[in-house]
């Protein structure tokens, strides 16, 4: 099972999250600060991070950037009812998902899954497409840009990985949000845009309208025309 680094500064969230994951076989290792997490990252080499959005000190944003400039480590956001704009902050700052608090072990679990379920290789497809400047290796789950390793965080690689399979294609925000977070409700499209966002600025051309992933406007996203 995979080992989950859980940040939160709430007690009774920190022991009841933890216990409830450990009961199903993960491995946990809880910190109560931003600070201490990011002490443990190295420590525990955890395979994900459930972090606390409002966290004194350095908050949950700030972890998030501090983990995004060295590791590409999945992370889920919790996050408190109300907080859409901190949301909105969070997911640009490159988290993978949220998940809004009390959120049941069930649901936990099942988000975590989602985020690590590895992504399968189509049968046919050539390991490495090559997309005008990206070459897009789909065993290595890896991309390149100009010939240079780029960074994605899980969810940026995801969702590329799922627009360039039909390049032209136009998908809307539920149906990415269904393909590559697994998610089968209507209110979470900001994550689609969020991680549309972070993908452009790694892929794209700083200047111009953005040639890989194309806003459809009133219907989705699609890859190229190239």
């Amino acid at each position: 099972m995979p080992r989950v680094l859980l940040i939160e500064d709430d007690p009774s969230v920190r022991e009841g999250v933890g216990l409830g994951l450990r009961r199903r076989g993960h491995e946990v290792r809880a910190a109560e600060t931003g600070e201490a997490g990011l002490v443990a990252l190295a420590e525990f080499r955890p395979e994900i991070v459930l972090l606390d959005l409002m966290l004194p000190g350095m908050n949950g944003v700030q972890v998030c950037r501090r983990i995004r400039e060295t590791s590409q480590l999945p992370v889920i956001m919790l996050t408190a009812r109300g907080d859409d704009f901190d949301i909105v902050v969070g997911l640009e700052a490159g988290a993978d998902d949220y998940i809004v608090k009390p959120a049941r072990t069930e649901v936990i679990e099942a988000r975590i899954k989602a985020v690590l379920r590895r992504l399968v290789e189509p049968a046919g497809r050539p390991a490495v497409e090559f997309h005008g400047e990206l070459a897009v290796d789909r065993a290595g789950l890896t991309v390149a840009r100009n010939g240079e390793r780029l960074a994605l965080a899980p969810s940026e690689l995801k969702l590329l990985l799922h627009l360039s399979a039909s390049p032209e294609q136009v998908f809307s925000r539920q149906q990415l949000l269904e393909y590559v977070w697994d998610h089968s409700y209507h209110a979470d499209a900001r994550l689609v845009d969020a991680c549309v966002r972070r993908l452009r600025t790694k892929i794209e051309a700083p200047e111009g309208s953005p040639r890989y992933v194309q806003t459809v406007r009133g219907f989705g996203y699609r890859f190229g025309p190239l």
